[in-house]
């Protein structure tokens, strides 16, 4: 960073502007509860993305009041059409649960500046903690009927450059969901450019409703479908209690699938695996076997980087290692899920061997593993695994035995153009989970993958120098 960043905070992004957005028109009830399924409230956080813009001959006019303006309206209109995103969520006395009450309480809008340039924050898909300066944080004080679902903040640079950090609440959105709202919200705000037709969305969780899916009771041992995701975790927190790799305060209800973190010491990195490198990674493993083996770049990228995260943090050979990842689950239901379907519709698959049979496995052997697990993802799979998460909440601790990785590839949001053109990169900022490998798009190499890890400081060299074995 530059040396302009020794200054105090608040010089070096001041906040210019903090407003509530409300709906531009109303076309429900405000006392609408709209009832979340159990994937929506895995996670009832803010999930923070910062889009950056850099400065054009298009732009350079531009003055920050026309552009914080052009967004306002336009997230107005958006939040008519997405009127839950202008809602807070809402605890149910009764079973503890939440939903989502369509108040129209509003989003919020805020407008900065700051005289650093975007060039001095160097490679924008490495983190940066001054990205944590670009976005609006509302203060939680535990009560989530205060909390707006949709935060903001545009923020003009030095270079005259912009970037627009955006907060989605993830009860509200999952990965696609968002970005179809920003999409919606990029289309209805009319920077250098017509407004475009938006896609109207579908806010009803409908069959994801564990209440509209009464299937048979699963018994345990029984042949019922289960859900390997839930089953592979309660083994790791099992196998963690008798190797007693945790202290007396960790807590465990049943029913627990809430990942939330708070795991500060993990240090975000990014790896950019390049077009050619995937190229070159799946001629040596597949050299023997021409035309006649297939595997998408994320099966294979997945399977490499969960050998050389498992190695770099010398899982002992014995113990039982797991790769989670989230599958769309849209076209798996039966029916499936209507277009534009707005809320969670993602579940894990999980593959678990032991770290000694991950080592010594081929990277063929595990993508085939991959392939079978992403194949399990069934409609029965999705209705065992939601009403596995109908019990009480707890915290899971992050462990070296558990690889997540969650897919963006299919989410190009760098083609969002709130302003003119793409976006020079879009970068999340620290997750609930920071030890998740996210896999993104590179705009510059739209073959490759970035890929963004916690990792702790300890393991970063180990795990840069098994991950990028084999890949240079």
């Amino acid at each position: 960073m530059a040396s302009s960043t020794k200054h105090h905070d608040d010089e070096i992004v001041k906040v210019t502007k903090t407003v509530s957005v409300l709906p531009k028109s109303f076309h429900h009830d405000p006392q609408q509860i709209l009832h979340l399924s159990n994937l929506d409230r895995q996670c009832p956080m803010l999930m923070y993305v910062v889009f950056f813009y850099k400065s054009s001959s298009a732009n350079e006019n531009l003055s920050l009041d026309s552009v914080f303006s052009s967004l306002k309206s336009g997230l107005e209109d958006t939040l008519s059409i997405w009127y839950p995103a202008a809602g807070r969520l809402s605890l149910n006395p009764d079973d503890g649960k939440l939903n989502l009450w369509c108040n129209n309480n509003g989003a919020v809008l805020v407008e900065a500046e700051t005289n650093v340039k975007i060039i001095e924050l160097g490679d924008l898909s490495h983190y940066n903690e001054f990205l944590e300066r670009l976005v609006y944080k509302p203060v939680f004080h535990g009560n989530f009927s205060e909390m707006p679902l949709v935060v903001a903040q545009v923020t003009r640079f030095g270079c005259g450059g912009y970037s627009i950090g955006i907060g989605v609440n993830h009860s509200l959105a999952d990965g696609p969901a968002a970005y179809d709202f920003f999409h919606a919200w990029a289309s209805n705000s009319a920077i250098l450019k017509e407004k475009r037709a938006v896609a109207k969305p579908v806010h009803e969780r409908g069959i994801l409703l564990v209440e509209n899916h009464e299937g048979p009771k699963i018994e345990s041992g029984s042949s019922a479908t289960r859900a390997a995701a839930i089953d592979h975790l309660y083994q790791l927190i099992q196998q963690a209690f008798a190797g007693q790799s945790f202290g007396p305060d960790m807590n465990f209800g049943s029913g627990n699938l809430a990942l939330e973190v708070e795991n500060s010491n993990l240090v975000l990195k990014t790896f950019h695996v390049s077009g050619v490198m995937i190229d070159s990674l799946k001629n040596k493993v597949f050299e023997e076997r021409k035309g006649s083996f297939s595997c998408s770049s994320f099966e294979l990228i997945a399977a490499h980087l969960w050998k050389a995260r498992t190695k770099a943090l010398r899982v002992r050979k014995g113990a039982m290692v797991c790769l989670q990842f989230a599958v769309d689950i849209r076209n798996k239901m039966v029916p499936p899920l209507p277009k534009g379907f707005s809320g969670n519709a993602y579940v894990l698959a999980s593959v678990a061997l032991t770290a000694e049979e991950l080592e010594e496995a081929s990277h063929e052997a595990i993508v085939e593993k991959i392939k079978e697990a992403k194949n399990s993802i069934s409609n029965d799979y999705v209705n065992a695994y939601n009403k596995a998460l109908d019990g009480p909440q707890s915290t899971l601790p992050p462990m070296n035995e558990l690889t997540f990785v969650s897919d963006w590839t299919r989410m190009p949001f760098h083609k969002i153009d709130f302003l003119h053109g793409e976006a020079a990169y879009v970068s999340p900022l620290v997750s609930p989970i920071p030890q998740v490998a996210y896999f993104m798009q590179n705009p510059s190499d739209l073959r490759g993958i970035d890929i963004r890890i916690g990792l702790l400081p300890q393991a970063i060299e180990a795990f840069a120098h098994h991950f990028l074995t084999n890949l240079q």
